[in-house]
């Protein structure tokens, strides 16, 4: 019987990690793709690799927080870690069936201590910590974005360019005996700069989601002994793989509901600062949500842009019934939209790469003298409408919080009645 549960385990493992993969690839990859720097294939490819780089080298603390920390190793019997898979993969489930992207680590988390409470096991002091970081790191990503947003994405923008490449930058040449990677030599240096920029980002998201989301998919199956922690890095970075080739096609070829309207400079900067949140709480062995800081850095980057309106004073005295206000909204990312002589609009959304539309390729940078300065009226800006609505926003975070409090009552009620 123990044999079956550790076999029902294994396949619940990598069902778990064919879904990360499946996401993780399209969220990381998904600029890359869309300005034809690599082709799908490649970016699974890329992904892989660097997912396995950063479950290896920091990815083995967070498995070991949540396989032997969180609560007594000893818990995790089979039966105990196909509960614990289970409740993380339906409640992961509910959420995707509500078009939210919810937090896998959260949600693994929480039904850890699900089991942990039920049997008494629970390691209170590092939960603590643990929850100590998922609400400090949000708020570090916001502060981040604000930042950004109101003192250097203006600048960042008028010098920065970033278009859509007629070849792959980096492709997969697949007519010889053995597939080998090719590069694009015919582009020209800005480009290329630009390019392998975006490509450069999309890997170090790809090893931060190693890192950080390996150890959703076998920490039980470590913590109960089935795997080692080397083998089990095999087993998640395999399911992740098998994910990133087959269903993130998909959300590799529409980019993401939450990042086809935005710059992708802003993608850039809001994958960077998630990534390295992300990368530093997985180096401190703390498993956090990827998805929770990205988006945090998003509103953060969208309401800075938008507040560079207002000088700091009129911020902290303006009536909260003001509806010059800045709003939380990415919308105001996009500057009013600069076209050349052929008609063709400079700095495209992702959305509009992946759709097609190519900037000019002699369009100069404006310089830092066109940037207006904080505190100048711009309406076009201001009025500019954004991703996260407020009704949105609401339903995302109401799911953030509902699906991992779905995991543990599960797991504690299974877990009670059980013991």
């Amino acid at each position: 019987m123990a044999e079956l549960l550790i076999l029902v385990g294994l396949v619940v493992a990598v069902f778990v990690g064919y879904n990360i993969g499946g996401s993780s690839t399209g969220v990381a990859f998904g600029p890359a793709v869309g300005s034809r720097a690599v082709r799908k294939v490649t970016a699974g490819a890329l992904f892989t690799v660097f997912a396995f780089l950063g479950a290896w080298t920091i990815g083995r603390k967070v498995i070991t927080t949540m396989s032997t920390e969180i609560i007594d190793a000893a818990a995790f019997t089979p039966a105990a870690s196909v509960g614990v898979l289970f409740f993380t993969g339906l409640a992961l489930l509910i959420s995707n069936l509500y078009g939210v992207p919810a937090s896998t680590s959260m949600t693994a988390v929480a039904a850890i201590v699900g089991l942990g409470l039920a049997t008494g096991t629970l390691n209170t002091s590092l939960m603590f910590t643990i929850l100590s970081a998922w609400i400090v790191a949000p708020l570090v990503a916001v502060f981040t974005g604000a930042f950004i947003g109101r003192y250097l994405y203006p600048h960042l923008d008028a010098k920065l360019e970033f278009g859509r490449l007629r070849n792959p930058l980096i492709a997969i040449d697949t007519e010889g005996r053995l597939p080998r990677l090719s590069v694009n030599d015919t582009v020209s240096s800005r480009d290329l700069a630009g390019s392998a920029l975006v490509v450069a980002i999309a890997c170090y998201m790809g090893f931060s989601a190693g890192a950080s989301n390996a150890a959703n998919a076998v920490a039980p199956l470590v913590g109960n002994g089935s795997l080692d922690p080397s083998p089990a890095i095999f087993l998640a970075i395999g399911a992740i793989s098998v994910g990133g080739f087959t269903i993130a096609r998909r959300t590799l070829a529409t980019v993401g509901n939450d990042i086809t309207e935005m710059p992708i400079l802003a993608a850039l900067i809001v994958s960077t600062v998630g990534a390295t949140i992300i990368t530093v709480l997985s180096w401190l062995g703390i498993p956090a949500s990827l998805a929770v800081s990205t988006t945090s850095c998003i509103i953060g980057l969208g309401w800075g842009r938008a507040s560079r309106a207002r000088t700091l004073a009129e911020i902290v005295t303006q009536s909260p019934a003001d509806e010059s206000a800045p709003k939380f909204t990415t919308g105001a990312l996009k500057l009013p939209p600069v076209e050349d002589d052929r008609g063709v609009a400079a700095s495209p959304t992702v959305g509009e790469l992946a759709e097609g539309e190519t900037p000019h390729q002699d369009r100069q940078h404006e310089s830092g003298d066109s940037v207006s300065s904080i505190g100048e009226k711009d309406p076009e800006e201001l009025s500019a409408e954004g991703l996260f609505h407020h009704a949105a926003a609401a339903r995302v975070v109401t799911l953030w919080v509902i699906t991992p409090i779905m995991s543990l009552v599960g797991a504690y009620a299974l877990f009670s009645f059980l013991g």
